[in-house]
């Protein structure tokens, strides 16, 4: 997952696209690296479709709400806003102008406050984008049960590496609707497996239009941060 570009071919642009994973269980058939994957695979369908320039992805962020199970990895809030923080003043000095941060976790809320308190950042997707996507794709959880490793998550591997899928998710449907305590508890007290949604409803096809109907909704940023390549 790293971008192919020289210097020559990135002298001209003037937004780019950071994507912003995580390293953290995604049940027992899809990797851990699952949120780095998709935002890496939105960013790229945004570049190949929009002038901007490709970052390689930030696979370490919040997960501690993952901590219960093995092969999570997280850092601290203050951390990950200190090198996002970083990686946009240095694109900044370069003559970047806008920077789309393409989130990928949802325990990364601390992103939302990098943005309000930036220059020239936006947050992709935003909770509008994917109720356009999850619309067009035909995706049947709604967006809270589908929480994690459901129908949303396995439906865009399927699609875009299915070899990174495992056999299980036909059969690993499990719901959690009252999560109340999830932040001070963690997600173990909710799901054995670490699932929560509905994987078995994935399909190939509804993670196509996912991802179509997010590249769509990337041109309202790219309309709002400015030009492409000068």
């Amino acid at each position: 997952m790293f971008p192919s570009d020289t210097t020559a071919d990135v002298r001209d642009h003037r937004v780019a696209v950071l994507p912003v994973g995580s390293t953290e269980q995604h049940g027992p058939y899809l990797p851990l690296a699952t949120d780095s994957v998709i935002a890496w695979t939105i960013a790229a369908e945004i570049a190949a479709a929009h002038p901007v320039r490709l970052l390689p992805p930030i696979q370490f962020s919040c997960s501690q709400e993952h901590a219960g199970w093995p092969g999570t990895v997280s850092i601290s809030a203050s951390t990950l806003i200190s090198v996002v923080t970083d990686i946009a003043d240095s694109l900044r000095r370069t003559g970047i102008t806008g920077l789309v941060l393409v989130n990928g976790h949802g325990g990364n809320y601390v992103l939302s406050n990098v943005v309000q308190e930036g220059e020239g950042l936006a947050l992709f997707p935003g909770r509008d984008d994917w109720a356009f996507a999850r619309e067009k794709a035909g995706i049947e959880t709604s967006s809270y049960s589908d929480m994690h490793a459901g129908e949303l998550e396995t439906s865009i591997l399927l699609h875009a590496h299915p070899d990174l899928v495992r056999p299980g998710y036909e059969s690993a449907d499990h719901l959690a609707e009252d999560r109340r305590h999830m932040l001070t508890l963690g997600l173990a007290p909710y799901t054995e497996s670490g699932v929560v949604g509905r994987p078995s409803l994935a399909s190939a096809r509804k993670g196509e239009l996912l991802l179509a109907g997010l590249v769509e909704s990337f041109g309202h940023y790219a309309a709002l941060l400015g030009p492409g390549p000068a």
